[in-house]
């Protein structure tokens, strides 16, 4: 294991992190909140302890090629070196109580989980709650892939890194070379976060709640600079913008690549995305059946709060623009059920994903066809691709993995004397990286009235969710350590 080549690497990450504080320095200069000392020294420690590393282990071998292991302890030092620098902000600010209250907010930030444990976000200042938001926007396409795009740079190649920092079972390469791929999925990223940015401006917004809220939708976040999320803003206009881009980024972005690049059947030939967007239709039509004439008047209100909220929790996002708590207990049991869905396989979406559950189903029928049929020859396919078996199993075992993380989640939260129903909600909200969910931790309330060591398994389980289990849980496995 080549240490020295390891944090040589963390060292350009944590770089990259300290360089990103400029932009809510700037926002702070402008509104003049009293924030600019936490960002800017925070800045410095940042940037500081990333030039140590960096310049520390100059003499590191990067002629080898990166191993898968080096590329797992990588990825997953990496995301825990961006949530600690990322909470330095919000523990010099003094605004946060402790900091485990500071460090939460940070890996929720990076994890595009959208968990707080704020009671008063207006409250804070504009340069803080800008940074809130924008770890969003960069742990939501990974700040692993962002840095693959320089690592040749530096005479290092990345498959290692992009394969165990992706979201999705199989990666999509879309250039021979993995920088190209990080640069094109950027790209893409950036296209449709200054769309979605341009579109809420005309709908009225400042161009700070703009670039927030851009933030927290591309990355299907859920971070809001109001108390009240997306209902703060009562419009029918900015809530359909929102859905419409909640949508486009819980489907596979290669897809969209594919889309822009003049092959407009891409997303309706990917079965993945058909699945995906029949999900939400079909989840959607139960919600305007059963909230209008109950819970609405107006078809068309019914409309609009049941294709946001389904969107929302479907991909992910967790915004809000009403208290889903209300509505009918079918409505509840429909969102509960999409916190277990998630998005699509290379999109910014958290949960199990798409591919993966209907992989699970078509491996099921194969069973019960081989039942009937014993000397069949079956294979699961993907489209018209056929799965290997390889792919299945590592499917079948993420799929245990999650839902016994999940259960031993729920178990360690209700043990510190949260309710049943809460530490169920709160262990999927953030294993899932949704955010809200039921009970205490529902779309009007948060998760400052947790245990800190409640607080600590949720940041955990965020960080597990979000790297797809594998990357983290492998390294504390004894064999992965032996030659």
């Amino acid at each position: 294991m080549r240490w020295k080549f390891i944090l040589h690497l963390i060292g350009v990450l944590v770089i990259s992190i300290g360089l990103c504080m400029v932009f809510p320095v700037l926002f702070s200069l402008y509104y003049g909140q009293g924030d600019l000392d936490p960002l800017l020294q925070s800045m410095a420690i940042t940037v500081g302890s990333g030039l140590l590393l960096f310049l520390g282990t100059r003499g590191a071998n990067k002629q080898a090629a990166m191993s898968h292991r080096e590329g797992m302890i990588i990825t997953g030092l990496g995301w825990f070196a961006a949530g600690a620098f990322g909470s330095l902000p919000f523990l010099f600010s003094g605004e946060f109580a402790s900091l485990t209250d500071a460090v939460f907010e940070s890996f929720s930030g990076f994890t595009t989980t959208g968990a707080s444990i704020l009671t008063d976000i207006e409250a804070l200042p504009r340069g803080l709650l800008f940074w809130r938001s924008f770890t969003h926007w960069l742990g939501g396409m990974g700040i692993i892939v962002l840095s693959l795009a320089i690592l040749p740079f530096l005479g290092v190649g990345g498959m290692q890194l992009y394969r165990a920092e992706v979201p999705g079972p199989v990666p999509d390469k879309l250039k021979p070379r993995i920088k190209d791929t990080a640069l094109t999925l950027w790209k893409v990223y950036l296209f449709f976060s200054a769309l979605e940015a341009a579109l809420l401006l005309l709908g009225g917004m400042s161009l700070f709640d703009a670039l927030c809220h851009t933030f927290g939708t591309m990355a299907t976040g859920g971070f809001s600079t109001r108390n009240a999320s997306i209902a703060a803003f009562d419009s029918a206009y900015i809530q359909y913008v929102i859905t419409l881009f909640m949508l486009l980024a819980g489907i596979n972005f290669s897809l969209h690549y594919r889309l822009l690049r003049g092959k407009p059947l891409a997303l309706w030939r990917d079965p993945e995305c058909r699945t995906f967007l029949g999900l939400f239709a079909a989840c959607l039509v139960i919600m305007v059946s059963c909230t209008y004439g109950d819970t609405y008047d107006s078809f068309w209100d019914s409309l609009r709060f049941g294709s946001f909220q389904v969107a929302s929790i479907l991909t992910t996002t967790g915004y809000a623009t009403a208290d889903y708590e209300l509505w009918l207990p079918l409505c509840q049991i429909i969102l509960l059920f999409l916190m277990f869905v998630g998005g699509s396989a290379g999109s910014t979406g958290g949960g199990m994903k798409v591919m993966r559950l209907m992989l699970l189903v078509k491996s099921s029928y194969k069973e019960l066809m081989r039942l009937i049929h014993p000397r069949a020859v079956l294979h699961v396919k993907f489209g018209r691709k056929v799965v290997s078996d390889d792919v299945t199993r590592g499917i079948w075992g993420f799929f245990i993995l999650w839902l016994l993380l999940f259960a031993l989640g729920a178990l360690t939260v209700a043990a510190t004397g949260v309710d049943v129903m809460s530490s169920f909600a709160a262990s999927l909200a953030c294993i899932g990286n949704i955010g809200p969910g039921v009970g205490l931790v529902g779309p009007t309330d948060n998760y400052a009235f947790m245990s800190d060591f409640a607080k600590w398994v949720l940041i955990l389980l965020m960080v597990l969710g979000r790297l797809e289990i594998y990357t983290i849980i492998i390294l504390f496995i004894p064999e992965f350590w032996r030659k």
